[in-house]
């Protein structure tokens, strides 16, 4: 429940504070009365401290040029390939036979039709996969040959399905 107030409202802008007369002078008023106004400023550290909205970029050393990157991979020790057993060395190669048809079938069906910038970039690494799992073939790295044989069927589908 609500008070109902003293006096009309009407009437309460004509109410005026009293106040008692005391002297306005600082030295009549005894002195734990008289309150610090002194600022304060707050103690800043010497340092600000600045954050950062993401964490720094890693400094990474330029890469080789494309053909000194070849010539070292060829000429280093022999390439570490994992060891499959017979079975698993021939299911791989038709593996990998059928994922490349798939691919070059696919990189076919898109010859002649219009492509935008985006679909023209996803051509070039179906056909930097193709070209990196023959080579891995002629190795005779067969997991590494059908995985990115496998890659070049995936992208090559994605881009039949987007035209």
């Amino acid at each position: 429940m609500r008070k109902r107030p003293a006096i009309p409202w009407a009437m309460a802008v004509q109410v005026k504070p009293i106040t008692s007369p005391r002297p306005a002078t600082a030295e009549g008023i005894p002195e734990d009365e008289v309150p610090d106004l002194r600022p304060e400023a707050p103690s800043f550290p010497l340092r600000l401290i600045t954050t950062r909205s993401a964490p720094p970029r890693p400094h990474v050393a330029a890469p080789p040029s494309a053909g000194a990157g070849k010539d070292a991979e060829k000429s280093g020790a022999a390439l570490l390939v994992p060891q499959l057993s017979p079975a698993e060395t021939a299911a791989a190669q038709q593996q990998t036979n059928e994922s490349l048809r798939a691919a070059e079938k696919n990189l076919e069906a898109t010859r002649g039709k219009r492509l935008n910038a985006a679909q023209v970039d996803l051509v070039s690494k179906i056909r930097e996969f193709i070209k990196d799992a023959r080579e891995a073939a002629t190795n005779a790295d067969w997991a590494l040959a059908r995985s990115l044989s496998k890659k070049a069927q995936v992208l090559s589908e994605e881009l039949v399905a987007a035209l």
